[in-house]
């Protein structure tokens, strides 16, 4: 009997991510990346049964792309005829209508457009991505899964800026939170490794990768989350300044001349580690700052600080704590950064073990001491596989 499939698609500006998953295994079937679409140099990289095939040609826009991957999946597997039940999209931002997967219909898809005013960068090539799978696989339901959907159970103490009325009600200023899925799937797997059930289980999770977030899930919910109205805020990332004075846009425009797009081109993509340091990677970061560069040790201080903060905020939060998750790349990756960013929460029950921290390994596992009254854990995220799980709940898989 086969078993049932989703294809998992994440689209890019000039990308397609995709994934076909079996959702209640966890079995990854086929996988690869189409890039430079709508560019000179387009390929593909399909990758199934520990094969790699790589493919350069020309992807005049996403339709062409999608052909291009379903090409793929016919000349070198699986085939998609069988056990194909639904196709997942990730959408970066629901805004407040989408509280949940979402069965898509033009209505849908329209919504999804209109969205585009928070997302700029993101919701247009979701939508993109739908479109060119409604018309290549147009007897498949498609599945939107937000980002932002996750975190739409933060409390209106939470996720309410103090700003003015026609601000929040008319422009929808609003902390919608990101990395949903990943918070998500993380979170549960916390509370199956526990041995806990979700509902009682109260966890930070730190998804500590290029973007970064910490988010408080209480009983399986999300309560509170840094990053807001958009992905700025909250901890320092690769580029990304991360929580700064509001004033500090209007002040260096002031001052340098710099329009207000320039100034929020700079805090996006020239801050974060790489103001601090001159370098986005953590991995670079941190071989300088053993070598003594002092700019970059203090680039980790400030980075591991903005972790801590936001850990002592949400275990004031959620009054009691279970378990701290690490996730992505850094988080899954960077025994310093742990290290660091849990140093001196002794008092509270919040131990990282030095042997188990440093100690190799991919899966999930335990670097808190035996019988720490919080567990501490590298749970790898998997963000595809929470996709094609919501999209076949939603399909009623």
């Amino acid at each position: 009997m086969t078993a049932v499939r989703v294809l998992v698609l994440n689209c890019g500006s000039s990308s397609v991510k995709y994934r076909l998953v079996e959702p209640r295994t966890g079995r990854v079937l086929g996988s690869g990346l189409a890039e430079r679409i709508g560019e000179s140099g387009g390929r593909l990289l399909h990758r199934t049964d520990g094969q790699e095939f790589p493919l350069q040609l020309t992807l005049t826009d996403h339709a062409h792309a999608l052909d291009a991957v379903l090409a793929a999946f016919a000349e070198h597997g699986p085939d998609l005829e069988h056990g194909l039940v639904a196709v997942g999209h990730r959408v970066v931002h629901g805004g407040r209508r989408f509280s949940s997967p979402t069965l898509v219909d033009d209505d849908v898809l329209a919504a999804i457009d209109e969205l585009a005013a928070l997302a700029p960068l993101h919701n247009p090539a979701g939508a993109t991505g739908i479109r060119a799978a409604r018309k290549a696989l147009p007897d498949l339901p498609q599945v939107a899964v937000f980002d932002t959907a996750f975190h739409r159970t933060i409390p209106p103490r939470a996720a309410t800026y103090a700003v003015p009325a026609d601000w929040r009600g008319t422009y929808g200023v609003h902390r919608y939170g990101f990395h949903g899925t990943s918070h998500a799937y993380v979170s549960r797997q916390v509370a199956h490794l526990l041995g806990s059930p979700l509902e009682q289980t109260n966890t930070i999770v730190l998804h500590l990768g290029n973007g970064a977030s910490a988010c408080a899930v209480e009983g399986g919910r999300s309560v509170d989350t840094s990053m807001g109205f958009t992905p700025l805020q909250g901890l320092v990332m690769g580029t990304r300044s991360g929580d700064v004075d509001p004033a500090l846009p209007e002040y260096i425009g002031r001052v340098t001349g710099l329009d207000p797009a320039a100034v929020n081109r700079a805090l996006n993509a020239e801050s974060g580690l790489l103001g601090l340091t001159g370098v986005s990677d953590l991995r670079e970061v941190a071989a300088r700052a053993a070598s003594g560069d002092p700019d970059a040790e203090l680039g980790l201080e400030v980075y591991c600080y903005r972790i801590r903060s936001y850990v002592g905020a949400y275990l004031a939060v959620l009054g009691r704590l279970d378990a701290i998750a690490f996730t992505a790349g850094v988080g899954e990756n960077s025994a310093l950064v742990r290290r660091r960013s849990l140093a001196g929460l002794d008092g509270l029950g919040i131990t990282v073990d030095a042997a188990r921290n440093d100690a190799a390994g991919n899966g999930p596992r335990w670097i808190s001491p035996a019988g720490a009254a919080v567990s501490v854990l590298v749970v790898p995220t998997d963000e595809e596989l929470e996709i094609g799980r919501q999209t076949l709940d939603t399909v009623g898989g």
